[in-house]
Protein backbone atom coordinates (compact mmCIF):
# COMPACT_ATOMS: atom_id res chain seq x y z
CA UNK A 1 0.00 0.00 0.00
CA UNK A 2 1.36 3.38 -0.65
CA UNK A 3 0.35 4.93 2.39
CA UNK A 4 1.26 1.72 4.77
CA UNK A 5 3.95 3.41 6.93
CA UNK A 6 1.36 6.53 7.58
CA UNK A 7 -1.55 4.01 8.65
CA UNK A 8 0.57 2.46 10.58
CA UNK A 9 1.90 4.93 12.54
CA UNK A 10 -2.20 6.66 13.05
CA UNK A 11 -2.85 2.91 14.01
CA UNK A 12 -0.69 2.57 16.48
CA UNK A 13 -1.52 6.52 18.06
CA UNK A 14 -5.11 5.21 18.02
CA UNK A 15 -4.41 2.32 19.94
CA UNK A 16 -2.34 4.19 22.35
CA UNK A 17 -5.22 6.63 23.18
CA UNK A 18 -7.10 3.89 24.12
CA UNK A 19 -4.22 2.60 26.00
CA UNK A 20 -4.20 5.27 27.88
CA UNK A 21 -8.01 5.79 28.81
CA UNK A 22 -8.52 8.91 27.08
CA UNK A 23 -11.04 7.15 24.92
CA UNK A 24 -14.66 5.18 25.63
CA UNK A 25 -16.25 2.98 23.19
CA UNK A 26 -15.56 5.37 19.47
CA UNK A 27 -15.50 8.43 21.84
CA UNK A 28 -12.24 9.62 20.56
CA UNK A 29 -10.15 9.68 16.84
CA UNK A 30 -6.23 10.43 16.13
CA UNK A 31 -4.64 11.63 12.76
CA UNK A 32 -1.04 11.71 11.33
CA UNK A 33 -0.06 13.73 8.73
CA UNK A 34 1.77 13.07 5.59
CA UNK A 35 3.09 17.28 4.45
CA UNK A 36 5.15 16.48 1.14
CA UNK A 37 2.05 14.60 -0.33
CA UNK A 38 -0.92 16.59 1.09
CA UNK A 39 -2.70 14.03 3.24
CA UNK A 40 -3.51 12.57 5.98
CA UNK A 41 -4.44 9.54 7.94
CA UNK A 42 -7.04 9.35 10.46
CA UNK A 43 -9.21 6.30 12.34
CA UNK A 44 -12.53 5.76 10.39
CA UNK A 45 -16.04 6.50 11.95
CA UNK A 46 -17.45 4.01 14.30
CA UNK A 47 -15.01 1.57 14.67
CA UNK A 48 -14.46 0.29 18.03
CA UNK A 49 -10.78 0.36 18.97
CA UNK A 50 -10.58 -3.76 19.78
CA UNK A 51 -11.00 -4.26 16.54
CA UNK A 52 -9.31 -1.40 14.82
CA UNK A 53 -6.45 -2.92 12.32
CA UNK A 54 -3.91 -0.82 10.21
CA UNK A 55 -5.76 -1.40 7.05
CA UNK A 56 -8.68 0.62 8.09
CA UNK A 57 -7.14 3.82 8.28
CA UNK A 58 -8.41 6.15 6.17
CA UNK A 59 -6.36 8.57 3.98
CA UNK A 60 -7.81 11.53 3.00
CA UNK A 61 -6.17 15.32 1.89
CA UNK A 62 -6.77 18.48 2.74
CA UNK A 63 -9.83 19.25 0.74
CA UNK A 64 -11.35 16.31 2.79
CA UNK A 65 -11.42 14.23 -0.05
CA UNK A 66 -10.82 10.17 0.63
CA UNK A 67 -7.78 9.17 -0.95
CA UNK A 68 -7.55 5.90 0.21
CA UNK A 69 -9.82 3.53 1.70
CA UNK A 70 -12.72 1.50 2.12
CA UNK A 71 -14.86 3.13 5.39
CA UNK A 72 -15.58 6.45 6.29
CA UNK A 73 -13.62 8.85 7.91
CA UNK A 74 -13.93 10.24 11.41
CA UNK A 75 -16.82 12.93 11.84
CA UNK A 76 -13.97 15.36 12.92
CA UNK A 77 -11.72 14.92 9.58
CA UNK A 78 -12.63 18.37 8.71
CA UNK A 79 -11.78 19.79 11.72
CA UNK A 80 -8.31 18.02 11.51
CA UNK A 81 -7.89 18.99 7.85
CA UNK A 82 -8.21 22.87 8.47
CA UNK A 83 -5.63 22.57 11.44
CA UNK A 84 -3.73 21.15 9.04
CA UNK A 85 -4.22 23.42 6.57
CA UNK A 86 -3.74 26.40 8.45
CA UNK A 87 -1.23 25.50 11.36
CA UNK A 88 2.08 23.74 9.14
CA UNK A 89 4.25 23.16 12.00
CA UNK A 90 1.72 20.16 13.14
CA UNK A 91 2.57 16.35 12.28
CA UNK A 92 -0.74 14.35 14.25
CA UNK A 93 -3.61 15.78 15.62
CA UNK A 94 -5.40 13.95 18.69
CA UNK A 95 -9.33 14.84 19.78
CA UNK A 96 -10.94 12.38 23.12
CA UNK A 97 -13.85 13.13 25.46
CA UNK A 98 -11.26 12.76 28.50
CA UNK A 99 -13.43 12.63 31.43
CA UNK A 100 -12.01 16.00 33.67
CA UNK A 101 -10.91 18.27 29.99
CA UNK A 102 -14.48 17.79 28.96
CA UNK A 103 -15.69 18.57 32.52
CA UNK A 104 -13.53 21.80 32.61
CA UNK A 105 -14.95 22.14 28.81
CA UNK A 106 -18.31 21.85 29.94
CA UNK A 107 -17.84 24.37 32.65
CA UNK A 108 -16.84 27.02 29.68
CA UNK A 109 -13.88 27.80 31.87
CA UNK A 110 -9.90 27.72 30.89
CA UNK A 111 -7.92 25.71 33.35
CA UNK A 112 -5.74 27.57 35.26
CA UNK A 113 -1.76 26.88 35.47
CA UNK A 114 -1.40 26.03 39.00
CA UNK A 115 1.61 23.57 39.02
CA UNK A 116 4.98 22.43 37.75
CA UNK A 117 3.33 19.58 35.96
CA UNK A 118 1.34 22.35 34.10
CA UNK A 119 4.29 24.56 33.88
CA UNK A 120 6.63 21.97 32.37
CA UNK A 121 4.60 21.96 29.60
CA UNK A 122 3.05 25.14 28.79
CA UNK A 123 3.25 28.95 30.20
CA UNK A 124 -0.17 29.41 29.88
CA UNK A 125 -3.66 28.29 31.10
CA UNK A 126 -4.91 25.90 28.71
CA UNK A 127 -7.47 27.97 26.85
CA UNK A 128 -11.31 26.93 26.67
CA UNK A 129 -12.91 28.39 23.45
CA UNK A 130 -16.36 30.00 23.61
CA UNK A 131 -19.09 28.19 22.69
CA UNK A 132 -20.02 27.73 19.08
CA UNK A 133 -22.03 30.18 17.39
CA UNK A 134 -25.19 29.32 16.24
CA UNK A 135 -24.84 30.22 12.79
CA UNK A 136 -21.60 27.85 13.09
CA UNK A 137 -23.42 25.24 14.59
CA UNK A 138 -25.86 25.88 11.70
CA UNK A 139 -23.40 25.76 8.97
CA UNK A 140 -20.51 23.01 8.28
CA UNK A 141 -20.10 22.07 12.14
CA UNK A 142 -17.16 20.19 11.88
CA UNK A 143 -15.73 22.72 9.38
CA UNK A 144 -16.13 25.74 11.32
CA UNK A 145 -14.89 23.55 14.74
CA UNK A 146 -11.62 24.04 13.13
CA UNK A 147 -12.34 27.33 12.48
CA UNK A 148 -13.23 27.91 16.20
CA UNK A 149 -10.14 26.98 17.43
CA UNK A 150 -7.97 28.90 15.29
CA UNK A 151 -10.21 32.42 15.91
CA UNK A 152 -9.81 31.42 19.77
CA UNK A 153 -6.05 31.61 19.21
CA UNK A 154 -5.58 34.21 16.84
CA UNK A 155 -8.02 36.36 19.72
CA UNK A 156 -5.90 35.47 22.45
CA UNK A 157 -2.57 35.90 20.73
CA UNK A 158 -1.25 32.32 21.31
CA UNK A 159 1.03 30.29 19.40
CA UNK A 160 -0.07 27.00 18.39
CA UNK A 161 3.55 25.77 18.19
CA UNK A 162 3.77 26.65 22.21
CA UNK A 163 0.26 26.04 23.07
CA UNK A 164 -0.60 22.23 21.58
CA UNK A 165 -3.77 21.76 23.23
CA UNK A 166 -7.25 23.49 23.67
CA UNK A 167 -10.92 22.90 25.38
CA UNK A 168 -13.97 23.97 23.11
CA UNK A 169 -16.83 25.15 25.27
CA UNK A 170 -19.34 22.19 26.00
CA UNK A 171 -17.63 19.93 24.04
CA UNK A 172 -13.99 19.02 24.84
CA UNK A 173 -10.55 18.80 23.81
CA UNK A 174 -7.75 18.41 20.78
CA UNK A 175 -4.60 18.18 21.09
CA UNK A 176 -1.54 18.22 18.66
CA UNK A 177 1.93 18.02 18.09
CA UNK A 178 4.92 17.23 15.59
CA UNK A 179 3.65 13.95 15.29
CA UNK A 180 0.74 11.63 16.21
CA UNK A 181 2.66 10.38 19.09
CA UNK A 182 3.18 13.83 20.61
CA UNK A 183 -0.50 14.45 19.71
CA UNK A 184 -1.80 11.59 22.12
CA UNK A 185 1.06 12.54 24.48
CA UNK A 186 -0.21 16.04 24.95
CA UNK A 187 -3.86 14.15 25.41
CA UNK A 188 -2.42 12.48 28.01
CA UNK A 189 -0.74 15.93 29.75
CA UNK A 190 -3.85 17.74 29.23
CA UNK A 191 -5.91 15.12 31.29
CA UNK A 192 -3.54 15.22 34.27
CA UNK A 193 -3.02 19.13 34.26
CA UNK A 194 -7.26 19.00 34.60
CA UNK A 195 -7.43 16.39 36.78
CA UNK A 196 -4.67 18.40 39.39
CA UNK A 197 -6.43 21.87 38.74
CA UNK A 198 -10.11 20.27 39.64
CA UNK A 199 -8.91 18.54 42.90
CA UNK A 200 -6.54 21.68 43.85
CA UNK A 201 -9.61 23.68 43.55
CA UNK A 202 -11.99 21.42 45.03
CA UNK A 203 -9.35 21.26 48.55
CA UNK A 204 -8.64 24.96 48.27
CA UNK A 205 -11.77 26.90 46.08
CA UNK A 206 -9.16 29.98 46.63
CA UNK A 207 -5.87 28.29 45.12
CA UNK A 208 -4.11 31.08 43.26
CA UNK A 209 -2.33 30.31 39.88
CA UNK A 210 1.30 29.45 39.83
CA UNK A 211 3.46 32.21 39.97
CA UNK A 212 5.76 33.41 37.50
CA UNK A 213 9.22 32.86 38.30
CA UNK A 214 8.14 28.76 38.65
CA UNK A 215 6.63 29.28 35.43
CA UNK A 216 9.20 30.57 33.73
CA UNK A 217 11.64 28.51 35.21
CA UNK A 218 9.89 25.13 34.67
CA UNK A 219 8.98 25.90 31.34
CA UNK A 220 12.71 27.08 30.22
CA UNK A 221 14.32 23.92 31.73
CA UNK A 222 12.37 21.85 29.76
CA UNK A 223 12.29 24.18 26.51
CA UNK A 224 14.43 26.67 27.16
CA UNK A 225 18.08 27.50 25.24
CA UNK A 226 19.93 25.58 28.07
CA UNK A 227 17.09 23.15 29.03
CA UNK A 228 18.68 20.64 31.07
CA UNK A 229 15.18 18.67 32.65
CA UNK A 230 13.74 15.31 31.28
CA UNK A 231 11.49 12.78 33.05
Amino acid sequence: MAYQELKRACYEANLELNALGLVIYTFGNVSAVDRDRGVFAIKPSGVDYDALRPEDIVIVDFDNQIVEGNLRPSSDTKTHAWLYRNWEEIGGIAHTHATYSVAWAQAQMDIPIMGTTHADHLTEDVPCAAPMRDELIQGNYEHNTGIQITDCFAERGLDYREVPMVLLGNHGPFTWGDSATKAVYHSRVLEEVARMAYLARQINPAAPRLKEALIRKHYERKHGRNAYYGQ
